[in-house]
């Protein structure tokens, strides 16, 4: 039984907007034997499917090394929807489009699996297909180059404004390094406008994460008191309980700092402390949140040594399970010095929020998975309440991404009985009891805009660059002063005791 809401709601608030099916495309998916497709991918168009989002007229094409024939792969798929598609609905749709699912074997590097790619899309085409395609970059990051360039050798990404589009969808990293991104940049942009990129970030995907313009420009009770005089300090904490499983090669290269920092953690500091954009469209809300990433400041070498924390897990218990240190899983070096986990303090330099820190944080092997931006304001004066006042607590708005989307707000309160003492009260929003939402994998939403050409939660390449460019002095340093002593942390705890002194020397502390 749905839990009934504590706050009144109208049928007509509650109810989920009609959306239109998306435009009419083929989905062509470089990669599509891999994990991303079968555990988030695939299940995401699931979803889109069983909602009537998707047109009648939409195919997958896709690409890989692996030798199945269309037959084989549809057959793979179906195993894989019956494992990773848990929603009945959703799986019965998975099941019933297997049919519109075609597969080619061939390698990135070789010229024949393009040209075969184009015939098989002309062949959908006389079927009644789209002539839109989305082309969708499931790949290893040194593959992006060769495959755009085998699909601009064969004409692939030329479109014709109102009569059809192509468009490239391309997952992070968007390179290692600053130089990296550039190049990488460089080379798009010679193949394809930047109206046709689409640099992917399931997590804007998530609702909160959406939910967060909407929470702070349409509610007038926020608005007026978010910025440097009302709030003391942020924190955005992306913590995991999950260590780097199969994906040892990937991160011994990547680490915790270009995982997540320049990607996910950025955009979530822009979308709270961007300006309000003129008008709810892709293009302001963008140049709001790139003024933001350029006004954060950038470290000099000595700041990285004191407003940088970087940890690697070492052994220990996740829900009382052994689990093995980073150096002893699989692909990893016994002796590497990847980070697995980073903390940082940033400032702005702008009016708003001139010397209020952000306190960043993610890594792996941690206590609780959970995703949240922790907002504290300023505490009032406890004068007024005598000795009562010392139980005074700082008011705190937690905005929770993951697992459990919603938002909290902490206040004090009077507690019943004949003496004043003050306690601290929660009011607690969840978008499951609210609004009855499922679960979803965050790709919904960007393969959505993606077939739509709604660049709201994309990144534009300068975009890609600012944020490099802010952690660039940080692997500066990192590089030129390996760490002494990692492993640092335990799994199972919050990391290395240098990230809560990160937050000691300002008098502040971790929330989560």
């Amino acid at each position: 039984m749905k839990k009934k809401s504590n706050i009144a709601c109208s049928e007509k608030t509650i109810s989920e907007s009609k959306q239109q099916p998306a435009h009419p495309c083929v989905l062509v998916i470089f990669g599509i034997a891999g994990d991303l497709t079968k555990r988030l991918l695939y299940p995401a168009i699931c979803n889109l499917g069983r909602r009537g989002l998707l047109d009648e007229n939409f195919y997958i094409v896709g690409v890989a090394v692996e030798k199945y024939t269309t037959r084989t792969f549809r057959a793979q798929m179906e195993k894989d929807v019956q494992q990773f598609v848990t929603d009945p609905a959703d799986k019965k749709f998975g099941l019933a489009f297997l049919n519109r699912i075609f597969y080619i074997a061939g390698d990135f590097t070789d010229k024949n699996t393009y040209a075969e790619l184009k015939i098989k899309l002309n062949k959908l085409e006389e079927q009644k297909a789209s002539k839109n395609c989305l082309f969708y970059f499931a790949a290893p990051p040194e593959f992006i180059g060769t495959i755009a360039t085998g699909l601009k050798n064969e004409k692939l990404l030329n479109e014709k404004d109102g009569d059809y589009f192509r468009r490239i969808i391309v997952e992070k990293p968007f390179g290692c390094d600053l130089a990296s991104a550039k190049s990488l940049n460089q080379e798009l942009l010679t193949y394809v406008k930047e109206k046709q990129i689409f640099r992917i970030d399931h997590f804007l995907g998530k609702e909160t994460v959406q939910n967060l313009l909407a929470f702070r420009f349409s509610n007038g009770i926020f608005e007026p008191i978010w910025n440097r005089r009302y709030i003391d300090h942020v924190q955005i904490t992306v913590a995991e309980t999950l260590g780097i499983g199969l994906r040892g090669a990937y991160y011994e290269k990547a680490g915790a700092l270009r995982d997540m920092i320049p990607n996910h953690i950025l955009q979530l500091l822009s979308l709270i402390t961007m300006e309000p954009p003129v008008a709810f469209t892709a293009d302001y809300i963008q140049d709001e949140k790139s003024k933001v990433l350029h006004a954060i400041q950038v470290f000099t070498p000595e700041q990285v040594l004191h407003q940088a924390v970087r940890g690697q897990y070492g052994s220990g218990k996740i829900d009382s399970v052994e689990v093995p240190a980073y150096r002893s899983e699989k692909n990893v070096n016994p002796e590497s010095l990847t980070e697995t986990y980073v903390a940082l303090k940033l400032l702005l330099d702008n009016w708003r929020w001139l010397h209020v820190p952000f306190y960043l944080r993610t890594g792996k092997r941690l206590p609780t998975r959970s995703s949240e931006i922790v907002i504290q304001f300023k505490s009032e004066p406890a004068i007024l309440f005598g000795g009562a006042g010392k139980n005074i607590m700082p008011n705190l708005l937690r905005i929770k991404i993951q697992p459990d989307e919603g938002i909290s707000l902490r206040f004090n309160a009077k507690i019943p009985g004949q003496s004043l003492q003050l306690g601290q009260v929660d009011m607690n929003f969840k978008y499951s009891d609210y609004f009855g939402i499922e679960l979803r994998t965050g790709y919904e939403t960007v393969l959505y805009d993606c077939m739509n050409g709604d660049h709201t939660l994309f990144e534009r390449a300068e975009m890609v660059e600012t944020a490099w460019g802010i952690i660039q002095p940080i692997l500066d340093v990192w590089s030129a002063l390996p760490p002494r002593d990692f492993p640092n942390y335990a799994a199972g705890t919050w990391g290395p005791k240098e990230a809560d002194n990160l937050l000691n020397l300002d008098d502040r502390a971790w929330i989560l």
